[in-house]
């Protein structure tokens, strides 16, 4: 059985609640892109069961679709009009439990930046655009994050911006989350740069480490705002990224850089690709100690 590479990412929505997202993926509308159309089908909605879970496809499709066939009469190849012609079909699961989401990278049809770009405009569309936001937000694997960070000399900006959770909040940013609460915000965008030789100085490769030794691990001081924005980014609930030398050379490294994935089979049962993907959560979850 083929497998392809699925990606973590949450679900961050503005004004949308659970069951409004499931109850989208569950009646999608369709969305049009230049010459494809674009909507979910193969729908398994399991939101009431022990594992709550909507399964879906994301599929990309050409309305006036031309494929070869066979005239088997002449003997010849011939092209004909197939209305409806899938393009690409992308398999994802939605855990409503932590608003994540575990989707397939289709090469050279559904890749992984794009999948969130269509994904928020069939939500979004389902709701007639109308003061909601709905994106998804990689979660990002710690120790490739910071061994790309360990390359680095020093430091020159760090920036974030990033969204309150829902239900999962870590540990480590929670003074950052309360401060997000306490002001009611939709988003907040942190930015932090120098030129000062030495950089900016900052703990996160230390906390990211740490929490993964130990995840009771409990730092000395609360961590400053702008690591609390990439940890918070790199959870899965906003985007950040570090700016540093590297021999000299000036290298960007995102929190989306070090997307979290899985191989799993291409053509998944649905209860199979939710059992999973859950199981990935939850170790991430685990593992930062991440709290509801």
């Amino acid at each position: 059985m083929k497998r392809g590479r699925y990606f973590l990412g949450r679900v961050v929505k503005i004004n949308l609640s659970q069951e409004q997202i499931m109850d989208a993926i569950s009646n999608p509308p369709i969305v049009t892109v230049g010459k494809f159309d674009w909507t979910i089908t193969d729908i398994v909605d399991n939101r009431d069961s022990e594992l709550p879970f909507v399964f879906g496809k994301l599929s990309k499709y050409a309305k006036n679709g031309h494929a070869t066939v066979i005239d088997e009469g002449k003997r010849n190849q011939v092209n004909t009009d197939v209305p409806n012609l899938v393009e690409a079909s992308s398999p994802f699961v939605y855990l409503p439990e932590c608003s994540g989401i575990a989707y397939l990278h289709v090469w050279n049809g559904i890749q992984e930046e794009v999948f969130p770009r269509r994904f928020k405009s069939i939500i979004e569309k389902a709701y007639d655009n109308f003061f909601i936001s709905c994106d998804i937000d990689p979660v990002s694997d710690y120790r490739k994050f910071t061994s790309r960070l360990k390359k680095l000399s020093h430091y020159t900006e760090f920036s974030a911006t990033v969204f309150p959770p829902n239900p999962l909040f870590g540990r480590l940013w929670s003074s950052l989350n309360t401060y997000i609460s306490e002001r009611n915000a939709s988003e907040i965008t942190v930015k932090e740069q120098t030129s000062k030789t030495d950089g900016l100085k900052s703990n996160i490769v230390e906390l990211m480490d740490r929490i993964l030794e130990d995840s009771e691990f409990e730092p000395e001081k609360i961590p400053d705002i702008g690591d609390a924005a990439i940890l918070m980014a790199a959870d899965g609930y906003g985007r950040g990224k570090v700016v540093g030398l590297e021999g000299g050379e000036e290298v960007v490294v995102k929190t989306s850089d070090t997307q979290k994935s899985f191989l799993f089979p291409k053509e998944p049962a649905p209860y199979d690709l939710a059992k999973v993907s859950n199981t990935h959560f939850s170790r991430v979850t685990k593992e930062r100690d991440m709290k509801h």
